[in-house]
């Protein structure tokens, strides 16, 4: 009776927990939505989100640079790159903008942040969760505004000082003055609408990184195999589920990234090319907002990866230090053993000097010993559970490849091939033509 009270009292606690967030921190996520006009919770939101899309990430775009392409200006106000820079800033905003509509509208924003599953965790995973929900906005903001303050202090510099070169429709200040504030526009909902897409994938993979290190506290008490192996299966359905529902958008994101990358090294490698913070500026900023957003996938990917990774390396750290600390039996089980103190290896043992720091330690890796409790399950369920971990490593995959570190050493090592059969290319071809 005592267990069914606490039972219910722990559940009420998750229950209302999960309420809170459901009242607070989600609905600064759906007021965040309504701001890109990514909302399309009834009919008529829908026709005004896609309206605003196309207006803003294509039918603009099209008009700057067609209407001001601005090819007998000078060279300072010369925009020889804006073909590159509305094509990426275009393609990715597009792949975002269709990516979360259809998560959205087939899942829900409270089942698309996981808010569901937040009634099976512990306290600790939900305070943490509510912890980077907070400061997914502020990484937003913190991404977006200073790439958009620059970006207002150039198109205002350019409408200025080249007011009489820029082509205009009537009144001139009028004109100008609604062209600069279209275009300002564009750009915000264009770099936004991407690196939103790429804070709430982050957002996502830190909330079962929550909860792996959550999960590594059943190695330091007394833990059956099958709830031990109940919540690992769980937890790698959960990252099954999130490398399904992003691996289009992580995989495209990297093509269409690369592709602007090398179209931006191309172009600017050129000999005929003159390269200045005039011309070039607009597609230095574009550069930086999109490798921003990619880096920021690619890290929470591989991030979660090593951390799931870890947890085999700590089942099988704890099945040594059962090991050792077992007596030899003749049925070979491990025997009920009277207290942790027993141990071969004293539990706090420290292996450095009092003055190094354990820079990288976490709950899941670490190079601390494991204390062995009284009723430690037995030699055969030990191994069967390393075994398990060890051939169903879990992590974030996209079509079958999994996202960890070697994965990314690739990825540099096929960009940096690309750079440097560019480069070979564009210098060859202008010292010949010297």
């Amino acid at each position: 009776m005592e267990e069914e009270r606490e039972f219910f009292l722990r559940s009420n606690k998750a229950f209302s927990g999960y309420l809170g967030l459901e009242g607070g921190e989600l609905q600064s996520f759906r007021s965040c939505l309504k701001w890109v006009c990514v909302d399309q919770s009834n009919l008529w939101r829908t026709g005004l989100s896609w309206s605003i899309f196309f207006v803003l990430a294509i039918g603009v775009p099209i008009l700057s640079h067609f209407l001001f392409s601005c090819s007998s200006c000078d060279d300072k106000h010369a925009r020889p790159y804006d073909t590159i820079v509305q094509l990426s800033l275009s393609s990715l905003a597009a792949l975002s903008f269709i990516s979360l509509s259809a998560l959205v509208k087939k899942y829900g924003l409270r089942r698309s942040l996981f808010l569901d599953k937040l009634c099976d965790v512990s306290e600790k995973v939900r305070l943490g969760y509510t912890q980077q929900l907070h400061r997914s906005m502020k990484l937003l903001s913190l991404f977006v505004l200073p790439c958009f303050a620059v970006e207002i202090a150039y198109k205002i510099w350019w409408y200025i000082t080249g007011a009489t070169q820029i082509p205009y429709l009537g009144n001139i200040y009028l004109s100008h003055a609604i062209a600069c504030t279209l275009e300002l526009c564009s750009w915000l909902y264009r770099t936004a609408i991407f690196l939103l897409v790429c804070v709430l994938f982050r957002l996502i993979c830190h909330m079962q990184i929550l909860r792996l290190e959550d999960f590594a506290q059943v190695f330091q008490k007394e833990s059956d195999v099958g709830s031990v192996l109940k919540e690992h299966l769980r937890i790698r359905r959960n990252l099954r589920i999130i490398s399904h529902r992003f691996r289009v958008f992580i995989l495209s994101s990297l093509i269409l990234v690369t592709a602007s990358q090398l179209a931006s090294l191309l172009i600017t490698t050129r000999s005929s090319a003159k390269v200045t913070i005039y011309k070039a500026g607009e597609l230095a900023l574009c550069s930086i907002s999109l490798v921003t957003g990619l880096g920021i996938c690619l890290r929470s990917a591989t991030k979660i990866t090593h951390k799931a990774q870890s947890v085999t390396c700590l089942a099988a750290k704890w099945h040594v230090c059962a090991t050792i600390d077992t007596f030899d039996a003749t049925d070979g089980e491990t025997p009920t053993i009277r207290a942790a103190s027993a141990q071969v290896f004293p539990v706090n043992t420290n292996w450095g000097s009092d003055d190094e720091e354990g820079d990288g330690d976490d709950a899941l890796d670490n190079t601390k010993m494991i204390p062995i409790y009284a009723h430690t399950i037995s030699f055969h369920k030990r191994q069967a559970l390393v075994t398990y971990l060890e051939n169903n490593r879990a992590g974030i995959t996209v079509f079958g490849f999994m996202l960890d570190r070697t994965w990314l050493h690739t990825i540099f090592g096929v960009e940096m091939s690309l750079v440097l059969w560019l480069l070979s290319k564009t210098i060859a071809w202008t010292l010949k033509k010297a």
